[in-house]
């Protein structure tokens, strides 16, 4: 793979094809709001049950909530336990892998927090121009 020109017009690191394949498929997993949002929740409550996910996630299928459970324990960033009691009873907690995942998305979380009124003001000011333009 050849080196692309950053910014500041040095050279990025070489990467191989399997990382970048990786973050790519990352970048789009984590891209899903559920996944970042089930992130979120199990990062802040430690270990749930299925039903105690889905209730902080909110507004969340249980077939979409199942789905991102399971695509989240391939990937490594969960452990799902199976307690043998009658009803079953499963448990979800997040990796040292699901942790640190979450800690790089942290700083989203801070972004959004400190540009919260000033992204509401742009939008609200692009809807007006668009009112505008429209009369």
């Amino acid at each position: 793979m050849e080196s692309h020109e950053a910014v500041r017009g040095e050279a990025w690191p070489q990467t191989s094809p399997g990382v970048e394949a990786l973050v790519r498929e990352m970048m789009g997993r984590v891209a899903d709001k559920w996944t970042l949002l089930i992130l979120e929740v199990l990062e802040e409550h430690g270990t749930l049950r299925f039903s105690q996910v889905g209730e902080r996630v909110g507004d969340i299928s249980q077939k979409m909530l199942t789905k991102t459970l399971r695509q989240m324990e391939y990937d490594g960033l969960l452990s799902r336990t199976v307690h043998p009691v009658i009803p079953p009873r499963v448990d979800y907690t997040l990796t040292p892998l699901g942790l640190s995942l979450s800690e790089a998305f942290c700083p989203v979380w801070l972004w959004a927090e400190a540009h919260y009124a000033a992204v509401m003001a742009a939008r609200a000011a692009f809807t007006a121009g668009k009112a505008d333009a429209q009369e």
